[in-house]
């Protein structure tokens, strides 16, 4: 396998439409079109999901469900067709692991702060209790603490 600086400098081959920029964390940016990858040992699979998101014109979504469908999207597309071009194997539990953290997080969202049952999304950043009819707003928290509001 080759050293994730290796593989940065093919893959700015091979996408010259993307920017490559280590970091202290893996993502997206859409807007600048630009991967972010850490250099660690061990993480050309997170690179070739970021590369994966790029390819497949992954930017804003509506509902949280639709976060976790790109996120799949892009780890099968980096498992069956990245992994392969580039030799790099990506381990199932990788790949779950990674999913597992965003089903946590959607998980958490629609969790009723009132009586714990599980709610819908209604709204970009509003939830509903199919249990209790309350609702709530909740925050980004992709990597920051999640945060609910009640709504009076």
């Amino acid at each position: 396998m080759p050293s994730t600086s290796s593989l940065v400098n093919t893959l700015q081959r091979d996408f010259p439409q993307f920017i490559f920029t280590a970091a202290n964390d893996f993502r997206w940016s859409t807007v600048e079109q630009r991967i972010f990858y850490t250099s660690n040992l061990n993480n050309d699979p997170y690179l070739l999901h970021e590369l994966a998101h790029g390819l497949l014109n992954h930017s804003h979504y509506k509902r949280d469900i639709q976060l976790l469908e790109m996120e799949r999207d892009a780890w099968n597309y980096a498992t069956s067709t990245l992994s392969k071009r580039y030799s790099i194997q990506i381990e199932e539990e990788v790949v779950q692991d990674s999913l597992d953290s965003y089903r946590d997080w959607l998980h958490a969202r629609s969790t009723c702060p009132y009586c714990t049952a599980v709610g819908i999304q209604t709204h970009i950043k509003q939830y509903s209790c199919l249990a209790c009819n309350r609702k709530w707003l909740v925050n980004d928290a992709r990597a920051c603490a999640l945060r609910r509001y009640k709504i009076k």
